[in-house]
């Protein structure tokens, strides 16, 4: 059956243009002027009836009683499909759907995710807690459902489409997330949010290890690999079990009152050319500076006091909440 919204407005256009053509048989055939041609449409389509017109000659007879079954029908056509919209609460859901499409419009330098299933589940909630804008795209109407009763900007679609990714944004993202679980839509998809913007980051799921090049090769920036990062874990449990407790404990919000973060350092910032020693985040914010990335991709863990700051940096720091927000607000993070 075709969706009500839909009928509604495909009977809308059939009506629009057979009132059209109405009009203007009647014009033709009864040699009327245009108010004229239009008032017997509708006198003839709402059945009030015309005694002043019973001299109409044959064809127009005959032209008249085309509007009136043709005209009738589409009427019901489309009133149908809005008493399907009342009795199913197509309107609301209608309304709902351009209200978020209109957000989605207005929202900037988000994150798009590609599938909520369990892993993007898990994303999304994570996103949340930190407050990062977030638009989700699935083609499954129960996980779209399930992603707005979170309360997540959603877009019905598939995620391989041009058009849907458009739809959501990705022009004016910051990073799309690909989480669905075939290889082929993934890479698919990497493929065609790079080519609608360049310098958009790109983080996409592979099940397989012979993926991850396609993928890179795609366009990904990073390839996250579920099976791979288990077993890793697994290991890394029975081998290092103390070093994978504190790492949980950090990472994991609401587990203890520290966390490891990061900050990224602005030109503005009066952080910049100060050196680790000069800043004191340790004695002054009760920070341990665990490491420097330079915004050319070099790495520093555990930096020397000598090491400066540099615009672009990008600091991990491990601390209390409360620390991390007044080192920000400090140094203009």
């Amino acid at each position: 059956m075709k969706d009500p919204l839909a009928r509604v407005k495909q009977g809308l256009v059939l009506l629009a243009g057979f009132l059209l053509v109405a009009v203007v048989g009647y014009r033709i055939l009864g040699g009327r002027d245009w108010l004229d041609s239009l008032y017997m449409v509708v006198i003839t389509l709402s059945t009030v009836g015309y005694t002043e017109q019973s001299h109409l000659h044959a064809i127009e007879k005959l032209f008249t009683i085309v509007v009136i079954v043709t005209g009738i029908t589409l009427v019901a056509y489309t009133f149908g499909g809005l008493i399907q919209m009342v009795t199913e609460g197509e309107i609301q859901r209608a309304l709902g759907v351009m209200r978020q499409e209109r957000e989605m419009e207005r929202v900037t330098q988000h994150v798009v995710l590609c599938g909520y299933g369990r892993m993007g589940q898990m994303v999304a909630e994570q996103l949340q807690q930190h407050q990062v804008p977030l638009i989700v795209v699935d083609h499954e109407p129960e996980r779209v459902a399930e992603a707005q009763k979170c309360g997540f900007l959603c877009l019905l679609g598939n995620a391989v489409e041009e058009e849907v990714l458009k739809r959501a944004g990705i022009q004016r993202a910051r990073t799309l997330v690909t989480a669905l679980p075939g290889d082929a839509e993934n890479v698919f998809i990497t493929l065609t949010a790079r080519n609608l913007n360049p310098r958009l980051r790109i983080i996409a799921r592979g099940e397989y290890f012979t993926t991850r090049n396609k993928l890179i090769q795609a366009g990904a920036d990073r390839v996250i690999l579920p099976a791979a990062i288990g077993a890793q874990q697994i290991a890394h449990i029975i081998l290092r079990p103390s070093t994978v407790e504190l790492l949980e404990l950090v990472t994991t919000p609401g587990m203890v009152d520290y966390h490891l973060d990061e900050c990224q350092v602005p030109e503005s910032s009066s952080l910049v050319g100060k050196t680790v020693q000069e800043v004191d985040a340790r004695r002054a914010f009760g920070l341990l500076v665990v490491a420097i990335k330079r915004a050319e991709g070099q790495m520093h863990f555990n930096p020397g006091p000598e090491l400066p700051f540099q615009a672009g940096d990008t600091i991990i720091v491990m601390g209390k909440q409360a620390d991390l927000e007044q080192f920000r607000q400090a140094f203009g993070l």
